[in-house]
């Protein structure tokens, strides 16, 4: 075939959700991966689509089965399409979408299932009630495991409490306002704006989990339903996986499209793609509120297609945390004031883990059919803002043929900072956050430089201290650590 034959093309589109009354009586996620690939082919106008699929590709999640793809081809009447599992991580659905795009421009694969889904509302709501999920087996090996896995996580973060992204996002927030030179109360305000025009897109998102928008006094202000969660993040800052959500992209060609009549107002281009990742340990970041992989890997991006960012109409930000959003428009050189997401964020729209890039995709998708000619950009983000991948679509033809780089050489020549593992004596506070539990705050987590430079990690349960650092600005203090990596003041 011409390569204009073998154009991939993105041409059906699915979310699906659902809302738990009783955790026993709903569908699993099996069920909604099932519903959402449905419901592409219904969307694309070619159920033909289902049984002809040559893969059938699935988005690890927070579930047990196997072999989930063979249960989803199996379900949609394709037994003998070849199966695949991602591994873990928020860049993954990029990665399976460059991956199937690459193979339908190459003629190894005529068309492929994308999909994933999450039931972590079900999941909490179970837990609460005591009652134990009895979700059906997938047995089996799938054909292909697609994707890598990096080691994210440090032990000398690890041994001072610092294992979460709700721990390492609210330090990177807390490095960034102090980079920036703004005081706290006026940082949390522009944050808490930021987050409201979020709120605001997913008011007009169908698929949105929270459709009731907030504004910026309710994002910010802790509350019975709004607890405090860090410093200086309430619960409506964090990405909410309690949801139940899946999603579904449909991929081929532009003559397998054209053959089985699907229109071409339907189709969606993914133009060109990159990804690149940065230290895989935070402890090794010459500073923690940038990001070489991202900025090089983003702009390559951008550049890959000719385009300058404003020329991008409609973008959707990763969004777990303020920090990854502020990071990325940093990075960028984009205008915070802009729209920023297409779905409304996973504080709003829902964090469905690994594949909530999916549903980035999808609404994406549908916002490009309606605004012919314009083009979108869709962001992913793994880890500790460690992975970064990136893809351009648009309605219109690329004028070449997709593309995609992975510019590491250039992110691994960027600087990087030494770390000390076991260290003691004075110290300047790089960064922070404070951790409440059920009575307050609990744990006070601090990024700090030795005189040398080097970076280590430290902690305190001092109450009078953490009772300060909830209130006060901590970044550039002047502090100790003892032998057991307690900072001092």
């Amino acid at each position: 075939m011409r390569m204009s034959e073998t154009t991939p093309v993105v041409v059906g589109v699915a979310q699906v959700e659902q809302y738990v009354d009783d955790p026993a009586a709903v569908e699993e996620p099996l069920d909604l991966m099932i519903r959402a690939t449905r419901a592409a082919a219904l969307d694309a106008g070619a159920p033909a689509l289902l049984t002809g699929a040559s893969a059938v590709r699935v988005i690890r999640g927070m579930w047990p089965y196997e072999n989930p793809a063979r249960a989803v081809a199996e379900a949609i009447g394709n037994p003998g399409a070849e199966t695949g599992v991602s591994f873990w991580g928020g860049t993954v659905v990029h990665h399976l979408l460059r991956t199937s795009a690459l193979e339908i421009q190459s003629g190894t694969q005529r068309i492929v299932i994308l999909t994933g889904a999450e039931c972590g509302d079900t999941q909490a709501k179970a837990r609460r009630a005591g009652v134990e999920l009895q979700w059906r087996e997938a047995p089996g090996s799938p054909d292909r495991t697609i994707g890598t896995e990096l080691r994210m996580r440090h032990r000398a973060e690890a041994s001072r409490g610092i294992v979460n992204p709700v721990q390492m996002y609210p330090i990177f927030e807390n490095a960034i306002r102090h980079a920036r030179g703004e005081g706290l109360d006026a940082h949390l305000e522009r944050i808490s704006r930021l987050w409201a025009g979020f709120s605001l897109v997913a008011a007009e998102n169908p698929h949105a989990w929270m459709r009731e928008p907030k504004g910026a006094v309710e994002i910010r202000t802790p509350g019975p339903d709004n607890r405090p969660v860090s410093v200086p993040y309430p619960k409506l800052m964090n990405s909410n996986e309690k949801v139940d959500q899946g999603a579904a992209l449909i991929l081929t060609s532009t003559e397998v499209a054209r053959r089985l009549g699907i229109p071409p107002s339907k189709w969606i281009f993914p133009w060109v793609s990159t990804e690149a990742h940065d230290t895989h340990a935070v402890s090794h970041r010459d500073n923690l509120h940038t990001s070489p992989g991202l900025r090089i890997a983003g702009n390559r991006c951008i550049e890959m297609a000719g385009l300058d960012v404003d020329d991008i109409q409609h973008m959707d930000i990763y969004s777990c945390f303020p920090s990854a959003v502020q990071v990325a428009t940093a990075e960028l050189g984009i205008d915070e004031e802009r729209p920023l997401t297409v779905t409304g964020g996973m504080a709003f729209a829902g964090g469905p883990l690994n594949n909530y890039a999916m549903h980035g995709i999808a609404r994406m998708t549908e916002v490009l059919r309606g605004t012919p000619g314009e083009v979108g950009l869709v962001t992913g983000n793994g880890g500790f803002l460690t992975k970064h991948a990136f893809c351009l679509f648009a309605s219109e033809r690329p004028a070449r043929a997709f593309r995609h780089e992975t510019p590491q050489d250039r992110v691994d020549a960027m600087p990087t900072r030494e770390l000390a593992e076991s260290a003691a004596g004075p110290v300047e506070i790089e960064s922070y956050t404070v951790m409440f539990g059920r009575g307050g705050p609990d744990i006070g987590l601090a990024a700090c430089r030795l005189p040398d430079g080097r970076r280590a990690w430290a902690n305190t349960r001092d109450a009078e201290v953490l009772g300060a650092m909830v209130t006060e600005e901590f970044c550039g203090r002047q502090a100790r650590i003892d032998t057991g990596g307690t900072v001092i003041f």
